[in-house]
C-alpha cells in the first residue's frame, strides 16, 4: 500500500513527526501516520515500541500548539511478524495547529495535500485563525472554582495510573488563564449536570414507568451508571424451539455502550444541555446535543473520521479505558446497525436502535415475557458471587466475602452479568447508585447457586 492523503510512511521515528502530525491536524479528514515502514510500503518494524510511543506522546505534548491532546492516539500493530507504531490522528477544531518553535507562521503551519505534508499560506492561517472554534468547554471559565476531584482520582487511581498534583494542568482542566473551566466542572465530584434515563412501556412516550437521573456528580460516574442501568435493560432472551435453542440479548451490547458512550464524549455541553437516554418497548433512543461538527460530513462520520468535539473528555476517556481508540466507536455500531437509526438534525443527533425483532411483539408493541432456561449456565465468577450471597448483601459485603479488593474488577465479571443475566436484583432498582443498595438472589439465581 502506498502513501495517501490520509496515510504517511516513516521506517523510525524522525525530526519531522510533528510536521506530519500538524498537517493532519489542519486536514480536515485527519490521517494515519505508521512508524516502522518505508516510503515504498515495505516493513521493517521498531525495536522498542513502549520507549518509542513515550517519545511520540512527548514530543506532541510539548512542541504543537494549541495542545492536541485527546485529537491523536497510538497502537501498537503486527505487519509482517515485527511491531510497528500506529498514531491515528483526528481533524482538530482549533486550526491553525502549528509547532510552537515557530508560531503560527508559513514555517510552523502545515496541512496535507495529496501525501505530502505542505506549508500553509499566510492568507489561510489567518483564515483559520479567525474562524477558529472559541466557544469550547476548554476555554469556558467553570462558574465554580471550588471543585473537587475525588471520583476522578479513584477511576484514575484503579486504571493505575494515579493523578499527581498538577494534574489539572496536565489533563487540560484550566483556562490559559489558570481557573479550572468547564471540563473540569463537568468531571468534578458535584455539579448540576442532569443526565435522564426514562423508560416507557410502549413505543411512545405516553405510560412513563421509570425515570432515573444519574446527575450532578462526575461525569463518568454517569457514564458508568448508564452503562450499568442499560446494561441490566439489555436481557438475555432465550427462544426454545422443536429442533434449537436460540439466545440473543435485546440489544447488541457492544453498539449500545459505544453508543452510549459517543453520546457523552461528543455532547456539546456549551448548551448545557446533556444526553439523553430512553427505553421503549420496541427501541432505545440515544439523543445528544449538537449535530455533526463543523468541517465533517455524514459519509465522513460513518467512514470513522473524528472531530472531537471535547477533546479534554475524549482524552480523560481514553485514560479510563472507555474508548479503545479515536474513530472506532461509529464502525462498530454499523456492523450491528444501519446508518439509518442516526437521525441528524440542526441542533441534536439521535440513535435509534430497534429490539431484536425475534422477540418484539408487533401485535401488542410490547416485549414479551420469556421462558429462560431451568438451570442457567453462569460463569466461575458469577457462580462465586451467587455461591456468597445470603439474605441481602451490600457491595462491600459481597467484595469482601469473595476476597476481592478491586472494585471494577467485581463490577465487571460478577456483579454486572448476575445482573445482566437476572440471577440477582437490587433492592432498591429505581435508585441503583444508593448507598442503601443491597443484592439479593432471584428465583432463577437460586436455581443456579450450588452450595
Amino acid at each position: 500500500m502506498s502513501e495517501t492523503n490520509r496515510i504517511e510512511y516513516k521506517r523510525e521515528l524522525s525530526d519531522g513527526l510533528e510536521k506530519e502530525v500538524v498537517a493532519f491536524l489542519n486536514y480536515r479528514e485527519g490521517g494515519i501516520i505508521y512508524i516502522g515502514i518505508d516510503k515504498e510500503g515495505r516493513t521493517f518494524g521498531v525495536k522498542d515500541p513502549d520507549s518509542v510511543q513515550l517519545k511520540i506522546k512527548d514530543r506532541v505534548r510539548n512542541n504543537i500548539r494549541p495542545s492536541a491532546l485527546g485529537l491523536f492516539d497510538i497502537v501498537t500493530e503486527e505487519r509482517d511478524g515485527k511491531d510497528i507504531l500506529k498514531i491515528i490522528v483526528a481533524s482538530g477544531s482549533e486550526k491553525p495547529y502549528h509547532l510552537k518553535k515557530f508560531g503560527m507562521s508559513e514555517k510552523g503551519c502545515f496541512i496535507r495535500l495529496g501525501s505530502a505534508a505542505e506549508p500553509m499560506s499566510q492568507k489561510l492561517i489567518e483564515e483559520l485563525f479567525a474562524t477558529r472554534t472559541r466557544n469550547s468547554i476548554g476555554k469556558i471559565k467553570a462558574h465554580r472554582q471550588d471543585l473537587r476531584f475525588e471520583q476522578l482520582h479513584i477511576y484514575y487511581q484503579e486504571k493505575q495510573k494515579p493523578l499527581n498534583k498538577q494534574f489539572r494542568k496536565n489533563l487540560e482542566l484550566t483556562t490559559t488563564g489558570g481557573d479550572l473551566n468547564y471540563a473540569a466542572y463537568l468531571l468534578a465530584d458535584e455539579n448540576n449536570v442532569s443526565v435522564k434515563l426514562a423508560k416507557y412501556k410502549g413505543n411512545t412516550r405516553v405510560d412513563l414507568v421509570e425515570s432515573n437521573e444519574y446527575g450532578y456528580c462526575s461525569l463518568i460516574k454517569a457514564t458508568k451508571s448508564v452503562l450499568d442501568k442499560m446494561n441490566l435493560e439489555n436481557r438475555t432472551i432465550t427462544k426454545i424451539t422443536h429442533s434449537e435453542r436460540k439466545e440473543r440479548r435485546l440489544w447488541n451490547a457492544i453498539a449500545l455502550r459505544e453508543a452510549i458512550i459517543n453520546a457523552f464524549v461528543h455532547n456539546d455541553y456549551t448548551r448545557e444541555i446533556a444526553p439523553k437516554f430512553e427505553i421503549f418497548s420496541d427501541r432505545i433512543e440515544i439523543t445528544s446535543a449538537g449535530s455533526l461538527p463543523d468541517g465533517l460530513s455524514k459519509n465522513e462520520f460513518f467512514e470513522g473520521f473524528s472531530i472531537p468535539r471535547n477533546k479534554e473528555l475524549m482524552r480523560i476517556y481514553k485514560d479510563l479505558d472507555l474508548v479503545e481508540q479515536l474513530g472506532s466507536g461509529i464502525p462498530r455500531i454499523l456492523e450491528s446497525y444501519s446508518k439509518d437509526s442516526f437521525r441528524f438534525s440542526e441542533n441534536f443527533l439521535r440513535m435509534v436502535f430497534p429490539a431484536s425483532e425475534e422477540v418484539f411483539d408487533k401485535t401488542t408493541n410490547e416485549t414479551p415475557q420469556v421462558t429462560l432456561q431451568e438451570t442457567p449456565q453462569v460463569t466461575p465468577q458469577v457462580q462465586d458471587l451467587l455461591n456468597v450471597i445470603n439474605g441481602e448483601d451490600s457491595r462491600s459485603e459481597l467484595q469482601y466475602h469473595l476476597g476481592l479488593s478491586d472494585r471494577e474488577n467485581f463490577r465487571k465479571n460478577y456483579l454486572q452479568p448476575a445482573l445482566a443475566e437476572g440471577l440477582i436484583e437490587m433492592t432498591i432498582p429505581e435508585k441503583p447508585q444508593s448507598s442503601k443498595q443491597r443484592y439479593r438472589l432471584t428465583a432463577r439465581g437460586a436455581k443456579a447457586r450450588k452450595i
